[in-house]
């Protein structure tokens, strides 16, 4: 799919482009999602660039993802996708800068594409140009990242909370350790991937304040820029400090499982040596010997009972008093 978008006098509209062969030549986005060989040839003829296949943009080495190509700029970056599931994922999407031009190339629906879209249908200067268009984009991108790095951090602390709640609130339920720990692992999972679209977004960043300073951008877009390398610094560094906290709370559910299951083991334990005293006393008195007088007491069934209670309450005792229950 092709979208065209070009500046009216008050509104930025979108264009459906029907006829490839006759593009506006006042396009100063042009989307590509999914694109066809016809609209990428459509694309090159307009512009004048190569648009990477999908494989080029999959490359992962520097080189391959930030570079200049007959006075064009190539950027691609990693951008979350259906972060709202609890399948995310993310997907390569190219930014391609040319004559003040934008021409983005993607292969998914992040959804900071349809928030700068919605946003400059509604009100958009006559006067924008493809790099203004891009610094909404990188904006809407790293606020969304900020975003669900909030909610991380809000979701890692209920998680933390029904793990360290008091024994109070958790006595007469059993908890469900095994949603806790797929909870840890989506969050954790979640949270590498943010991680990995910052740094791909700062590097692409970094990159473009390299190459604007041999073009004549304003002022205000400078200091934005600015702003933006900053922005990604201080979100990459709360991912970093979420990551460690997701596997601190991972280790702290795991030595919790591993202290329920020890106390289990010991209760079994204690059962077993309270009752092997009176199961003692039982299989001695069960013997078929014929002299054994006990056997002829008038009390010599109470006699037995008491002693195998008497037997199993001693070691009962002394666990308490050693605190070992």
């Amino acid at each position: 799919m092709l979208s065209v978008f070009v500046p009216s006098d008050f509104s930025l509209k979108k264009a459906a482009a029907t006829d490839l062969g006759a593009l506006p030549e006042g396009a100063v986005w042009v989307d590509l999602v999914n694109p066809t060989v016809e609209e990428d040839r459509a694309v090159e003829k307009l512009a004048g660039i190569a648009v990477p296949t999908r494989e080029d943009m999959q490359e992962i080495e520097i080189s391959s993802r930030l570079y200049i190509e007959n006075s064009a700029r190539y950027m691609t970056a990693t951008l979350m996708c259906q972060s709202d599931t609890d399948m995310p994922r993310t997907t390569a999407v190219t930014f391609i800068l040319t004559s003040h031009r934008l021409v983005t190339v993607r292969y998914d629906l992040p959804k900071p594409f349809a928030l700068v879209e919605n946003k400059l249908a509604r009100a958009c200067s006559p006067s924008i140009t493809g790099e203004q268009v891009l610094m909404e984009l990188l904006d809407a991108v790293i606020d969304r990242c900020a975003d669900l790095l909030e909610r991380c951090g809000a979701d890692i602390d209920q998680v933390s909370h029904d793990i360290f709640e008091p024994e109070s609130e958790r006595h007469g339920h059993a908890k469900q350790y095994s949603q806790i720990l797929i909870a840890i692992g989506r969050k954790g999972d979640l949270t590498s991937k943010v991680r990995e679209s910052l740094v791909s977004i700062g590097r692409l960043v970094t990159f473009l304040s390299a190459i604007v300073e041999g073009v004549k951008w304003s002022k205000d877009m400078r200091e934005q820029l600015k702003t933006m390398q900053r922005d990604v610094a201080s979100l990459t560094d709360h991912a970093s400090y979420l990551s460690n906290k997701i596997t601190f709370v991972l280790d702290a559910m795991l030595g919790v499982v591993n202290l329920e299951q020890n106390n289990i083991i010991k209760l079994f334990s204690v059962m077993a040596v309270v009752l092997m005293p009176p199961t003692l006393i039982a299989s001695i008195y069960g013997m078929n010997f014929k002299i054994m007088p006990e056997l002829e007491w008038t009390h010599g069934y109470p006699y037995a009972l008491v002693l195998m209670l008497v037997a199993a309450i001693v070691p009962y005792w002394i666990f308490k008093w050693k605190k070992w229950l």
